[in-house]
Protein backbone atom coordinates (compact mmCIF):
# COMPACT_ATOMS: atom_id res chain seq x y z
CA UNK A 1 0.00 0.00 0.00
CA UNK A 2 2.91 2.12 0.84
CA UNK A 3 4.20 2.07 -2.89
CA UNK A 4 0.96 3.19 -4.37
CA UNK A 5 0.67 6.37 -2.14
CA UNK A 6 4.12 7.07 -2.91
CA UNK A 7 3.47 6.02 -6.96
CA UNK A 8 0.91 8.56 -7.15
CA UNK A 9 1.95 11.24 -4.75
CA UNK A 10 5.07 11.12 -7.56
CA UNK A 11 2.60 11.46 -10.43
CA UNK A 12 1.41 14.56 -8.79
CA UNK A 13 4.57 16.29 -8.35
CA UNK A 14 5.53 15.46 -11.97
CA UNK A 15 2.46 16.89 -13.31
CA UNK A 16 2.61 19.70 -11.43
CA UNK A 17 6.55 20.31 -12.25
CA UNK A 18 5.43 20.06 -16.12
CA UNK A 19 2.56 22.47 -15.89
CA UNK A 20 5.05 24.74 -14.00
CA UNK A 21 7.49 24.56 -17.03
CA UNK A 22 4.81 25.00 -20.10
CA UNK A 23 3.65 28.46 -18.39
CA UNK A 24 7.36 29.64 -19.07
CA UNK A 25 6.44 30.10 -22.98
CA UNK A 26 8.85 30.28 -26.06
CA UNK A 27 11.58 32.49 -26.18
CA UNK A 28 11.38 32.15 -30.00
CA UNK A 29 8.31 34.42 -29.40
CA UNK A 30 10.17 37.09 -27.77
CA UNK A 31 13.31 37.13 -30.02
CA UNK A 32 11.01 37.96 -33.04
CA UNK A 33 9.03 40.52 -32.08
CA UNK A 34 10.90 42.45 -29.33
CA UNK A 35 8.17 44.96 -27.58
CA UNK A 36 11.14 47.26 -25.65
CA UNK A 37 14.14 48.96 -26.86
CA UNK A 38 17.12 46.63 -26.44
CA UNK A 39 20.11 48.33 -27.09
CA UNK A 40 20.65 52.70 -26.68
CA UNK A 41 19.05 54.95 -29.11
CA UNK A 42 20.73 57.99 -30.44
CA UNK A 43 17.92 60.99 -30.92
CA UNK A 44 18.65 63.13 -34.01
CA UNK A 45 19.74 66.60 -33.73
CA UNK A 46 17.55 67.67 -36.88
CA UNK A 47 14.82 68.73 -35.09
CA UNK A 48 10.97 66.96 -35.54
CA UNK A 49 13.23 63.99 -36.90
CA UNK A 50 12.81 60.83 -35.22
CA UNK A 51 15.38 58.31 -36.06
CA UNK A 52 15.22 54.24 -36.35
CA UNK A 53 18.34 52.43 -35.18
CA UNK A 54 18.72 49.08 -33.29
CA UNK A 55 15.41 48.36 -34.41
CA UNK A 56 13.37 50.82 -32.06
CA UNK A 57 12.41 54.57 -32.64
CA UNK A 58 13.93 57.10 -31.37
CA UNK A 59 12.61 59.60 -29.21
CA UNK A 60 9.68 57.81 -28.87
CA UNK A 61 7.91 60.98 -27.83
CA UNK A 62 7.93 64.60 -29.39
CA UNK A 63 5.93 67.80 -29.11
CA UNK A 64 5.59 70.26 -32.50
CA UNK A 65 4.07 73.20 -33.57
CA UNK A 66 0.95 73.20 -35.45
CA UNK A 67 1.73 73.28 -38.86
CA UNK A 68 4.93 71.37 -38.77
CA UNK A 69 6.22 68.34 -40.66
CA UNK A 70 8.03 65.63 -38.93
CA UNK A 71 11.16 63.14 -40.50
CA UNK A 72 11.27 59.46 -39.74
CA UNK A 73 14.88 58.67 -40.66
CA UNK A 74 15.70 54.83 -41.25
CA UNK A 75 19.34 54.12 -39.76
CA UNK A 76 18.28 50.81 -39.01
CA UNK A 77 19.44 47.60 -40.96
CA UNK A 78 16.09 46.82 -42.18
CA UNK A 79 13.00 48.16 -44.17
CA UNK A 80 10.41 49.71 -41.57
CA UNK A 81 7.09 50.58 -43.26
CA UNK A 82 5.82 53.85 -40.72
CA UNK A 83 2.28 54.96 -40.72
CA UNK A 84 -0.22 56.44 -38.36
CA UNK A 85 -1.98 54.21 -35.53
CA UNK A 86 -4.62 52.51 -35.49
CA UNK A 87 -3.64 49.28 -37.19
CA UNK A 88 -4.27 48.47 -40.06
CA UNK A 89 -6.60 51.31 -40.67
CA UNK A 90 -3.70 53.88 -40.10
CA UNK A 91 -6.93 56.63 -40.34
CA UNK A 92 -5.54 59.08 -36.62
CA UNK A 93 -3.38 61.45 -38.43
CA UNK A 94 -3.26 60.57 -42.10
CA UNK A 95 -0.41 63.24 -43.16
CA UNK A 96 2.14 60.19 -41.01
CA UNK A 97 1.17 58.16 -43.58
CA UNK A 98 3.30 59.62 -46.28
CA UNK A 99 5.99 58.42 -44.69
CA UNK A 100 5.48 54.94 -45.56
CA UNK A 101 8.24 52.86 -46.56
CA UNK A 102 12.01 53.48 -45.47
CA UNK A 103 14.76 51.44 -46.63
CA UNK A 104 17.87 51.85 -44.66
CA UNK A 105 19.64 54.94 -45.01
CA UNK A 106 16.51 56.60 -45.99
CA UNK A 107 14.39 59.16 -44.39
CA UNK A 108 10.68 61.19 -45.27
CA UNK A 109 8.62 63.85 -43.99
CA UNK A 110 5.02 63.61 -43.19
CA UNK A 111 2.36 66.43 -44.42
CA UNK A 112 1.68 69.41 -42.56
CA UNK A 113 0.58 68.33 -39.18
CA UNK A 114 -2.51 71.53 -38.71
CA UNK A 115 -4.90 70.18 -36.11
CA UNK A 116 -3.91 69.96 -32.47
CA UNK A 117 -4.10 66.11 -31.07
CA UNK A 118 -1.67 63.56 -30.28
CA UNK A 119 -0.68 61.15 -32.84
CA UNK A 120 0.59 57.54 -32.96
CA UNK A 121 2.47 55.67 -35.50
CA UNK A 122 4.15 52.03 -36.08
CA UNK A 123 5.47 49.74 -38.07
CA UNK A 124 3.01 48.44 -40.31
CA UNK A 125 5.17 45.72 -40.58
CA UNK A 126 5.90 44.54 -36.97
CA UNK A 127 2.52 46.85 -35.03
CA UNK A 128 3.03 44.84 -31.62
CA UNK A 129 7.14 45.76 -30.84
CA UNK A 130 6.07 48.70 -29.18
CA UNK A 131 10.08 49.85 -29.48
CA UNK A 132 9.26 51.01 -33.30
CA UNK A 133 5.96 53.11 -31.92
CA UNK A 134 5.86 56.81 -31.51
CA UNK A 135 4.25 59.61 -30.46
CA UNK A 136 3.15 63.25 -31.59
CA UNK A 137 1.61 66.10 -29.55
CA UNK A 138 0.62 68.68 -31.70
CA UNK A 139 -0.15 72.09 -30.06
Amino acid sequence: MRHVITLVAGAAAATVLAAALSCGGSSATSTTSPTTPTASCTPSSSPNTFVIQNNQVCPQTMTVARGSQVTILNSDTQTHEMDSDPHPEHTDCPELNQIDFLNPGQSRQSGNLNTARKCGFHDHNNPSNTALKGTITIQ
